[in-house]
């Protein structure tokens, strides 16, 4: 697979936070780049060449955590003020607020259909909100520290037609999104990772066997295993159907942030407070890549929902887009590969995570390292309109029953 794949480049560099950048999202019609700020600011960057950027201003602390709703009409952003916003991600910047937590929010995520909202707070709590009733559902409550972050299971309906479509040996998925999120994973400071029944509202597993806080948890793409990564340095990956962990892998010098799933399930990206990004391929198990580009710790990596390129954001206040171009390898040949594997799921079998023993992965020499040069602009790039204060909604978990 190496021999056909080409090295990720750094496409564009957005120079317009005033502070660290902690958050980032692409907006699934692939024009859009959300990020959050210590500043207090959220942008809205426009990939078309010299569009402008807007900045939203609103939220009174920290923003933590941005998600685009599947429309792309939305976007969420959490924040230490205790509350989430949606906003129109236009020049208009219409905002909704939710009085969330009685703590700092850490993270906030649309489910796949776009109705419900899932929240992670320093309150020690995960909260489920209505979107378009603005209303509080239902609280996660078994963490006994910090809630770093939430996710829900974003599968792939199994019985729904799907269409594989090549086109440039890129591989697309068209078919409908699973609407019930029927699993929540949550982890954070109190070491564990839980699973979360959504119908019974019970907590349903624990993953321990952390060194420190865990960090950052996300499902990949078939929804059989979940990811966390943790202050230890270290990522795992566990296949919920079995509750085994079938990867680990310490590859950073220092605790990781975040990261993200390829669009395929083939492929992970991590940001880590060491200054750089792994990128994994989880077929093969082993790091192929080695991202410097930022001075200082990298907070925040996103691939887009197609998986051609992916953001990060960082300590430096910079935000980097890059080309994936590793994604461009011949899909056919890797499904032909994967049709030969035992599978209970017809083909093609590209959210198999192999091999399936657990073991360890150490840093290796002939990973390929990428210094891109960036330019440490001191002006705005491209022109930034500033939107806000805006007119918003107050919603409160307050004034609604459990």
């Amino acid at each position: 697979m190496a021999s056909v794949m080409e090295d990720p480049t750094l496409e564009r560099h957005f120079k317009g936070h005033k502070d660290v950048v902690s958050c980032a999202d692409f907006n699934p019609n692939n024009k859009q780049l959300a990020t959050g700020s210590f500043d207090k600011s959220l942008m809205i960057w426009n990939l078309a060449p010299k569009a402008r950027a807007f900045r939203f201003v609103g939220h009174t602390d920290v923003i933590t955590g941005v998600h685009f709703a599947p429309s792309g009409s939305l976007v969420a952003s959490s924040s230490r003020d205790q509350t989430v916003r949606l906003w129109t991600p236009s020049i208009k910047g219409e905002s909704t607020v939710f009085k969330a937590h009685t703590a700092s929010v850490r993270s906030v995520q649309f489910s796949s259909d776009g109705q419900r909202l899932l929240t992670a707070s320093d309150d020690k709590s995960v909260k489920v909100w209505a979107v378009e009733r603005k209303k509080f559902l239902y609280s996660l409550s078994r963490h006994t520290n910090w809630v770093r972050c939430a996710r829900f299971e974003m599968t792939i309906c199994r019985g729904d037609f799907m269409k594989w479509h090549f086109s440039n040996h890129h591989l697309s998925v068209f078919g409908r999104f699973s609407p019930d999120g029927r699993l929540v994973a949550s982890c954070g400071d109190d070491r564990t990772v839980r699973l979360w029944e959504t119908s019974s509202r019970q907590c349903i597993n624990i993953f321990t066997d952390y060194g420190g806080s865990a960090t950052f948890v996300d499902f990949n793409s078939s929804g059989t295993c979940i990811a966390s990564s943790g202050a230890d340095n270290t990522l795992k990956i566990w296949d919920i159907r079995t509750n085994k962990l079938i990867q680990h892998y310490k590859v950073h010098s220092a605790g990781i942030n975040c990261f993200s799933f390829h669009a395929s399930g083939n492929y992970l990206i991590s940001g880590s407070s060491d200054g750089t990004m792994k990128i994994l391929d989880l077929l093969e198990g082993r790091l192929i890549y080695t991202l410097h580009g930022h001075k200082g710790p990298v907070l925040t990596v996103a691939f887009s929902r197609e998986g051609d390129l992916f953001a990060s954001g960082g300590a430096d206040s910079q935000v980097l887009m890059w080309k994936t171009n590793f994604d461009s390898l011949d899909y056919r040949d890797l499904l032909r590969r994967h049709s030969k594997r035992v599978t209970p799921d017809p083909p093609p079998h590209l959210v198999d995570i192999y091999p399936r023993a657990p073991h360890q992965h150490q840093a290796q020499n002939g990973t390929v390292e990428i210094n891109p040069s960036v330019a440490d602009t001191q002006t705005g790039d491209p022109q930034v309109i500033e939107v806000g204060p805006v007119f918003s909604f107050p919603v409160s978990a307050e004034y609604c029953l459990v």
